[in-house]
């Protein structure tokens, strides 16, 4: 922890504190940073398969664009590479409406952990707003080592400067917090 606080005092990660997205960025850009420093890998296969789909999509958008033969003749060609253009599309948008959601990290769990399941981390920073959302959520909710979600509100204020630079150490101290917050026991009921 040590070694952070000294890195962040010698490159400071300054914002416009007008740009909301910036704002956004630089917190969603140092979250995974914080949530690997307590053994949690991050999981790249939804972006993977986010950026396998692109791929296709710009293949066919390719062959479309450099194909052999004039308009009048590759007019079958050409329709039947925009309904798959649009249909990956439309595959896409589901996959990140429904997979990824306002996730700004999957993980799996970390080593050695009892857990079978990873994290999903979201973010929201709603326009004209500051205050900023972050929630921990289990990468599969189903699992019977999943635990309940848990969120944190508080307003972008609180972690940057009136020069827009980030206080680090406050947002560490945060996250962390929520970390250690969802990876607590349940308490048990007494009977």
């Amino acid at each position: 922890m040590q070694e952070k606080s000294e890195m962040a005092n010698k490159n400071p990660k300054k914002v416009n504190l007008l740009d909301h997205h910036s704002i956004k960025h630089i917190l969603d850009e140092t979250v995974p940073e914080i949530v690997s420093s307590r053994g949690y890998v991050e999981d790249m296969r939804t972006s993977n398969i986010r950026l396998m789909i692109g791929s296709i999509i710009i293949v066919i958008a390719l062959v479309v664009q450099f194909y052999n033969k004039k308009f009048p003749e590759n007019r079958d060609f050409l329709i039947g590479c925009i309904a798959l253009y649009l249909v990956f599309n439309v595959i896409l948008q589901l996959f990140i409406h429904t997979k990824e959601k306002n996730a700004i990290l999957f993980t799996f769990p970390p080593e050695g952990s009892f857990s079978s399941t990873g994290l999903v981390v979201s973010s929201k920073l709603p326009r004209f707003s500051d205050l900023y959302t972050l929630t921990i959520a289990s990468a599969d909710p189903k699992s019977i080592s999943a635990g309940q979600p848990v969120k944190l509100t508080k307003s972008v204020t609180q972690w940057f400067t009136k020069d827009g630079v980030l206080a680090e150490g406050l947002f560490w101290k945060d996250v962390l917090a929520l970390v250690d917050e969802y990876t607590a026991e349940p308490k048990k009921k007494k009977k």
